[in-house]
C-alpha cells in the first residue's frame, strides 16, 4: 500500500474501533439463545488470554514483574473484562435489547468523571458537570418510560440493574487502571487482564451454571467473532491508536456505539426504538460528547 493510500486507509481505524466495539453488545445477543452467558464468557476470556499471549510471546513484549506487576492488570481484569463483560452478557440473556446495554454501557465515561475528584483528586469543569446532567437526562428518557413493562419492549428491571452494575465495574476497573498502568506494556497488561478474568468468570461458571454450550454453527461463530474480532481485533487496534496518540479521536467517536448498536440489533432482531427513546439516545450521546470533548 502507497503512503497516499495508508493515511485515508488510518483515518477508517477509529472508525472501525467504534463498530467492533458496537459488535459486543450484538454478540451477547446473538448466542444468548445456545450457551449460558457465565459459560459463554468463561470460554471467550480463556480464549482471548490464550491468543494474547502467544501474540506476546511473538513479539517479545514485556511480561510484569513483581506482585503489583501482576496484582494491579489482574485486578483491572477482574472489574473490566470479568464483572462488565459478564453484568452485559447476563443482562442480555435475561431480556435487556442489545441497544439499550449499549447505552448503559455508555455512560461509564460519565460516572468516571463524576469519581475522578473524589478517587484521583481531578478537577471536574463545569462542562464536564454540564455533559454529564445532560447525559443522564437522555438515559433517563430512554429508560424510565420502558423499565418494568410488558411485552417485547419492556426493559426488565433485573436486567438493567445488572447493566447498570457492570457499567460501575467498568468504571472501578477505568479509574484503577488509570491509577496503575503507567509504563507498563499494553500487550502484556491486556493479556493479564483477561487472566484476572478467567480467575473470577470460570469459578462462577462452574458453580452456578450447567455449562450448556448447543452445538450448533451460530455459537461456535459467536465465539470466534467475540475472541478474534470484538476482543482480540478490538484490543491490537486499540494499542496501534494509543501508539499514535489518536486516543481523542476514539473517545469522541464511543458516543456512536449505542446507535450503531440499536441499528444492528433492529436489522438483525427486530429490536425496536420508539421515537422518544431515539430522540434520548441522541441527547444522552450529547452528553457524553461534551463531557469527553477536549
Amino acid at each position: 500500500m502507497s503512503q497516499s493510500n495508508a493515511v485515508p486507509a488510518a483515518r477508517l481505524v477509529p472508525s472501525l474501533f467504534v463498530v467492533i466495539w458496537a459488535t459486543g453488545f450484538i454478540a451477547a445477543r446473538f448466542v444468548a439463545p445456545y450457551a449460558e452467558p457465565l459459560s459463554f464468557v468463561a470460554a471467550r476470556v480463556a480464549g482471548v488470554a490464550l491468543v494474547l499471549a502467544g501474540i506476546a510471546w511473538a513479539a517479545g513484549a514485556r511480561w510484569p514483574r513483581g506482585v503489583a506487576g501482576w496484582r494491579d492488570p489482574l485486578i483491572a481484569g477482574v472489574l473490566m473484562q470479568g464483572l462488565y463483560v459478564i453484568g452485559v452478557f447476563w443482562s442480555v440473556h435475561r431480556g435487556l435489547p442489545a441497544g439499550i446495554a449499549a447505552l448503559v454501557g455508555s455512560l461509564q465515561p460519565l460516572l468516571t468523571a463524576m469519581l475522578a475528584r473524589p478517587l484521583l483528586g481531578e478537577f471536574v469543569s463545569r462542562r464536564r458537570w454540564l455533559g454529564i446532567g445532560v447525559g443522564f437526562v437522555g438515559a433517563g428518557l430512554v429508560l424510565a418510560p420502558k423499565v418494568g413493562a410488558a411485552g417485547a419492549s419492556g426493559i426488565p428491571p433485573m436486567a438493567l440493574a445488572a447493566c447498570l452494575g457492570a457499567m460501575a465495574a467498568m468504571t472501578l476497573g477505568t479509574l484503577w487502571q488509570k491509577r496503575t498502568t503507567a509504563g507498563v506494556d499494553l500487550l502484556t497488561n491486556a493479556c493479564v487482564q483477561f487472566v484476572g478474568a478467567g480467575c473470577l468468570a470460570i469459578p462462577m461458571a462452574l458453580a452456578f451454571e450447567a455449562g450448556r454450550f448447543e452445538p450448533v454453527l451460530p455459537l461456535a461463530l459467536g465465539m470466534a467473532w467475540s475472541i478474534l474480532v470484538n476482543s482480540v481485533a478490538g484490543i491490537l487496534l486499540l494499542l496501534w491508536l494509543i501508539r499514535r496518540g489518536a486516543v481523542a479521536g476514539v473517545a469522541s467517536l464511543l458516543f456512536l456505539v449505542p446507535p450503531v448498536s440499536a441499528a444492528m440489533a433492529y436489522a438483525l432482531f427486530g429490536e425496536a426504538l420508539t421515537g422518544l427513546q431515539l430522540a434520548g439516545m441522541a441527547v444522552a450521546a450529547a452528553g457524553v460528547a461534551i463531557a469527553n470533548r477536549g
